[in-house]
């Protein structure tokens, strides 16, 4: 790592009189294993490092990338920043970070174990994977897929604003997507585990929960339309809540893409809605110390006791607003710079299991899935529109299996509408943790 932070403080040391220079490091390794039918379906594994470096002058901003880390290769990059630079139209808000006095937090995001864990015992998980999801219920006709993941990130930044630093992460996760059959019908169900390195994953978990999701489905139905009260499984919950952190951006304000624009310090939100995004908090799977600026990431309470409290900005974003970063830039890697991004959000759980969550409810859904969910959200209005499937809940308890419906209604109506927050708190290999999550007077739209 203080290889990267090397190269990068070299490249950001090349800046000329009124320049700005920013270089981007990154090292990677990935392997992802794919069983079928008790055999390696397919194995990657994937090394990859490169720089990336930004240019800012007289308000011009450039960006050119190499994939290789020499000195020939890092200057001449800089040379294509510079010159790409030359060719942007100038904003007086373009401009790098700067420290800013927050230290990072200290975390053990590394596992050494992920590189010294040997393949076959990789291809092993998988099979396993694969072994237990089959056996885990008469009706698993077969696998759709079984997978093990995983990677080891290294990343160091370094401005010519006098910001070096440098991080580094490993996760891993297995996922499995069952088909469960009876009667002609096929059921679909999906379960996974994560951890930092390969021991904290539990291939048997990820099994069963794949099963029991497939075969709770069978038999499902097209329902009637009618209002009723709504249970988000975590899972879907994590994918709702990705899209109302989007919407909390400084970017996607400055960009008329938010429906919270102009609502700081309105109530958005049940009282019970605390929305949190913490990168530093290590049991995220995306968490990190540092941003993709090389600033501190921080906890950053978005809305809290139901009252919308602040959104998320890069450097860029916080200067145009008139606020200050809160080390929200995310980068998909050393091929771009930095944009504006929720990286661990979370709802703060509640005190009810998801069995008591449902047992107050007479008449409600549970949704354990959803489709199109992402393209079915207007940013600015709010309205969203999805697919669904699930259990029917009758009297406080799970009745019969219900497919081919969609859910309707607002974004802002739905986080008004919460009446309830599950206890069952769990960080996905995404950037934001489930819980379930009850909402009431929701439409269903079925036959």
């Amino acid at each position: 790592m203080s290889e990267l932070l090397d190269i990068a403080t070299r490249v950001a040391g090349w800046a000329n009189d009124g320049e700005q220079v920013e270089a981007f490091v990154v090292h990677e390794t990935e392997t992802e294993v794919r069983a079928y039918e008790g055999e390696v379906e397919s194995f990657t594994r994937a090394e990859s490092q490169g720089v990336g470096v930004r240019v800012i002058l007289a308000g011009k901003q450039g960006y050119a990338y190499a994939g290789t880390l020499d000195d020939t290769a890092l200057q001449e990059t800089l040379c294509e920043a510079r010159d790409n630079a030359s060719f942007a139209e100038p904003d007086e808000f373009n401009g790098l970070a700067v420290p800013d006095g927050v230290e990072p937090a200290s975390l053990e995001l590394w596992s050494d174990t992920v590189g010294a864990f040997p393949t076959e015992d990789k291809i092993a998980l998988a099979i396993e994977l694969e072994r237990a999801a089959l056996a885990a219920d008469t009706r698993i006709s077969g696998i759709e897929s079984a997978e093990y993941i995983d990677s080891a990130y290294e990343s160091a930044v370094a401005t010519s604003t006098g910001i070096a630093a440098a991080a580094r992460e490993t996760g891993c996760y297995v996922s499995v997507y069952t088909l469960a059959e009876a009667d002609g019908e096929t059921q679909t169900g999906f379960g996974f585990s994560i951890g930092r390195d390969p021991s904290e994953l539990d291939p048997a978990i990820a099994a069963a929960d794949a099963a029991d999701r497939a075969t709770r489905l069978l038999g499902a139905s097209k329902p009637g339309s009618e209002r009723l009260t709504v249970v988000f499984d975590p899972w879907v919950t994590a994918q709702f809540l990705g899209i109302v952190g989007h919407t909390l951006t400084g970017e996607a304000v400055l960009k008329g893409r938010s429906m919270f624009a102009d609502r700081l310090g309105d109530a958005v939100a049940n009282p019970m809605i605390t929305l949190v995004d913490d990168a530093t908090d290590p049991a995220a799977f995306t968490a990190s110390a540092l941003d993709g600026e090389g600033i501190a990431t921080r906890r950053t309470p978005l809305i809290v006791d139901g009252e919308l409290q602040a959104f998320l900005h890069n450097a860029y974003s916080a200067r145009r607003a008139g606020s200050s970063s809160t080390g929200s830039a995310v980068r998909g890697g050393f091929k771009s710079g930095p944009s504006v991004g929720a990286q661990a959000l979370t709802l703060l759980p509640g005190t009810q299991s998801q069995a008591d969550l449902i047992a107050g409810i007479d008449n409600g859904f549970l949704v354990q899935g959803v489709s199109g969910l992402h393209s079915g959200v207007n940013p600015v209005s709010g309205d969203f529109s999805t697919g669904a499937e699930g259990l029917r809940i009758r009297d406080g308890e799970l009745a019969e299996p219900i497919r081919e419906v969609t859910i309707a209604s607002t974004v802002q109506r739905l986080l008004q509408d919460v009446a309830g927050i599950g206890d069952d708190l769990q960080w996905l290999p995404i950037s934001s943790a489930g819980v379930s999550l009850v909402v009431g007077d929701v439409t269903m739209s079925g036959a």
